[in-house]
């Protein structure tokens, strides 16, 4: 945790914070000596005038020590939300320039509990120990040094009460610390089901599960209740326990003093003074005690935060990153391997083909094969085991990731809309476009129809587009990948949900448009019809390229896109070109 504090916390205002801290508790501890004075030489003396003065001089450090609560509390508050802030922005970076295997190792449901949460709990502890973390271990030296010069021999009281009490601290400590950490898991566990249950609503309702679903999430919503409710049942007797204790010490300072008070070796203020230090003094033990309570807790979130941070990335820029400068466009893979983490089996192997700016690349093959997992080598979301893949002529590490995602306008598997307007969703492909750049691609993607009647490139989009049809919301994201400027443009699966009409309008659209055709076009398809006109088709099975060629070509010689083809005549899936 001490090291996300460095990184994050304004060390300035933590020093402003502890010197307002000082001052409250310089106050603090003063007040007791003057009540004392007033008892021992104003009550006893009958002298009014020094009743008056030192009563003066009480509310002058009272409001000076509300002044230097006042302060420590802002900085304290201010510095421990700052932090917070400044850690989820940290996180949220980390993670969105993270590769996929490394996004996938922590879970999306741990990562929104890690931002979320886990930032919270460390927050919460900051804040107490710019306040009462900092104040008890002060306060409790500097009330037993006080209440030590009031009366030696009452300090005896605290070796027996302040024993007793760390004994009940310990024993709470041994029992609530496990479970404050299981608390963080059970919460990831919540978010997990939670999530999956409002991405797959339709498919639970589709198979009747609502009931199994209900009893998963009720299941570890009781669990994470049970053991909340049990470990704040276990601190919460602390409270109890410390009130039972200081007036357990009241008692006996009260009669151990009394009795030298009675032989005068005691004054009636020295005790009431000693009495209120000797309060503070197991309420300052008691905060220092809460320091093992709830540090953990935090120190087990700052772990799980630091996890996330100290992610090693397999996919680093060159220290001396090239640039595509106006390299013509072109695509190569030369002897491409890549296998995924912990895998015995190659995903992709021996891939080869090379295309240049103009051409379209189609790629079909069963389910499995290895279609999206190619494309996803382009802009490098994964790093190849071996062989080297060139865009433009520049192996891809020798270019940084910003250049490389600047070159390359790709369309994935799930077509991805986020809420705001279809003006802000295509924005997100070129911040400058205009909006006859805008309504160009729109057409090209045979997308102005349906926008036009949805209100315009103002038209509101919701979360994941969820007011646009499949096929609608395929054809918005084409148009969001045609309005970039780039060497590759990268179509994964991605005229699954469109008719064959538009399916075919859309690709003659593509061929005709200037921009697409200065760059080399990927097509990841199921369909042959999909595929047919593209310059160079990949058969792909089992990760290998068992075939390339034209349509015409792979139709005569290559037995598995003829397989292809046939299965899909049959079924009315493909036209033969």
């Amino acid at each position: 945790m001490m090291r996300l504090a460095r990184k994050h916390l304004n060390w300035w205002a933590v020093a402003l914070a502890v010197g307002f801290l000082i001052i409250q508790v310089a106050c603090d501890l003063s007040l007791p000596t003057l009540t004392s004075n007033i008892i021992d030489k104003g009550i006893a003396n009958n002298d009014i005038a020094y009743i008056w003065r030192t009563g003066g001089q009480m509310l002058l450090l009272s409001f000076i020590g509300v002044l230097g609560a006042a302060g420590n509390v802002y900085y304290a508050a201010t510095q421990s939300q700052k932090m917070g802030q400044r850690i989820r922005t940290d996180l949220f970076r980390k993670v969105t320039l993270s590769s996929t295997e490394e996004f996938e190792t922590i879970g999306n449901a741990s990562l929104i509990t890690r931002t979320t949460n886990d930032v919270v709990q460390i927050q919460n502890v900051m804040v107490q120990m710019l306040r009462m973390m900092l104040m008890a271990p002060i306060m409790l030296v500097g009330a037993g040094i006080l209440a030590y010069l009031k009366s030696p021999r009452l300090t005896l009281v605290f070796l027996v009460a302040l024993p007793v009490l760390a004994i009940f601290t310990i024993a709470i400590m041994y029992f609530a610390v496990p479970l404050f950490k299981s608390l963080q898991k059970k919460i990831d566990r919540i978010n997990l089901i939670f999530r999956e249950g409002l991405t797959g609503v339709r498919v639970i309702r589709a198979f009747n599960q609502d009931k199994f679903e209900q009893d998963r999430f009720e299941g570890a919503n009781q669990d994470y209740t049970q053991t909340g409710i049990k470990v704040f049942m276990i601190v919460s007797l602390m409270f109890p326990i410390i009130t039972l204790i200081i007036s357990g010490t009241n008692i006996g300072i009260v009669w151990y003093g009394g009795q030298l008070i009675a032989h005068q070796a005691l004054a009636v203020g020295n005790l009431v003074a000693f009495m209120t230090y000797a309060t503070q003094i197991l309420i300052s033990f008691m905060m220092v005690s809460m320091v093992f309570v709830f540090v953990p807790r935090a120190q087990a979130s700052a772990a799980r935060i630091n996890e996330v941070m100290d992610l090693k990335s397999k996919i680093n820029d060159a220290d001396q990153p090239m640039t595509f400068a106006d390299q013509t466009a072109s695509l190569t893979f030369d002897h491409v391997n890549f296998r995924y983490t912990g895998a015995e089996k190659l995903a992709l192997a021996d891939v080869n083909f090379a295309a240049k700016a103009g051409q379209t690349v189609a790629i079909i093959g069963g389910t499995g094969s290895g279609k999206s997992t190619l494309v996803n080598l382009i802009p490098r979301l994964f790093d190849p085991e071996s062989g080297q893949i060139r865009l433009n002529g520049t192996a891809l590490p020798a270019v940084s990731q910003k250049e490389l995602h600047a070159a390359v306008s790709i369309t994935q598997q799930q077509a991805v809309l986020f809420s705001g307007t279809i003006r802000s969703n295509m924005l997100t492909a070129k911040a400058d476009a205009s909006d006859d750049q805008m309504w160009h691609a729109l057409q090209v993607a045979q997308a102005a129809d349906f926008t036009q009647e949805a209100g315009g490139l103002d038209a509101t989009v919701e979360q994941n587009g969820d007011n646009f049809s499949g096929g609608q919301r395929q054809r918005l994201v084409i148009a969001r990948t045609i309005l970039k400027q780039a060497s590759v443009y990268v179509f994964d699966d991605s005229f699954s949900a469109l008719d064959f009409k538009t399916d075919s309008v859309l690709r003659q659209a593509l061929k005709k448009d200037q921009q697409v055709q200065n760059g080399v076009t990927v097509i990841v398809a199921q369909r042959v019809s999909t595929v047919a006109d593209a310059d160079l088709i990949l058969v792909i099975d089992g990760g290998r390229i068992v075939g390339q060629g034209t349509h015409a070509e792979l139709k005569a010689n290559n037995q598995t896109y003829q397989e292809i083809l046939e299965s899909q005549l049959r079924k009315g899936d493909a036209v033969d070109a």
